[in-house]
């Protein structure tokens, strides 16, 4: 995943509207910052990020990470979703700033959340449409590995998502195990 801006895990210190200082308030029976200046709550939003698992000639792409969280290690393409972006459109995105490729997603596989983590991860899979495998700007190496000789991987998802691509796989329908069928609208 892409590292913008400011840490994920770092609470407000200071309200957006007035610069006043925050302090922590129940709120509709929940702890929030409060800026008693301005009488309001903030409203922590989580982050939306998009992961895409890659399949090519029976191997899953991977990236290893030149960036935190997880820097140096394997991990599938994935990164944060900007706002007024479509899901879709940035796993599409994140894929061709990372590998090179042109993807075509053939499905979501699921959505992944957990408490007090503050990502909401959407887990898509994927097929090569074009472009060619080579590392972006957030990323120092692409490479395939077999599904069952993945290295170790880095996120708190990766697992249940790796075993729920296996059955988008095995139950799409497609030819190869590459997603879904597509119906013409």
């Amino acid at each position: 995943m892409v590292g913008r801006g400011v840490s994920l895990s770092e609470e407000p210190r200071f309200c957006e509207l007035c610069g006043g200082p925050l302090e922590m308030r129940s709120v509709g029976g929940v702890d929030r910052p409060y800026c008693s200046s301005c009488r309001r709550a903030v409203f922590l939003d989580p982050k939306v990020a998009a992961v895409v698992l890659i399949r090519s000639g029976g191997k899953l792409v991977m990236v290893r990470r030149a960036i935190d969280p997880a820097l140096g290690r394997w991990s599938f393409p994935s990164g944060y979703v900007d706002r007024g972006e479509a899901v879709e459109e940035a796993a599409v995105r994140e894929v061709k700033e990372e590998t090179g490729l042109e993807i075509e997603l053939d499905g979501l596989i699921g959505l992944y959340s957990g408490g007090g983590r503050v990502v909401i991860l959407a887990a898509y899979s994927a097929t090569i449409v074009g472009g060619e495998l080579t590392p972006g700007e957030e990323v120092t190496e692409t490479a395939l590995f077999s599904p069952d000789s993945l290295p170790p991987l880095p996120f708190p998802h990766d697992d249940t998502i790796l075993r729920d691509w296996r059955r988008f796989v095995s139950t799409s329908g497609r030819g190869g195990g590459l997603g879904p069928e597509r119906a013409d609208p």
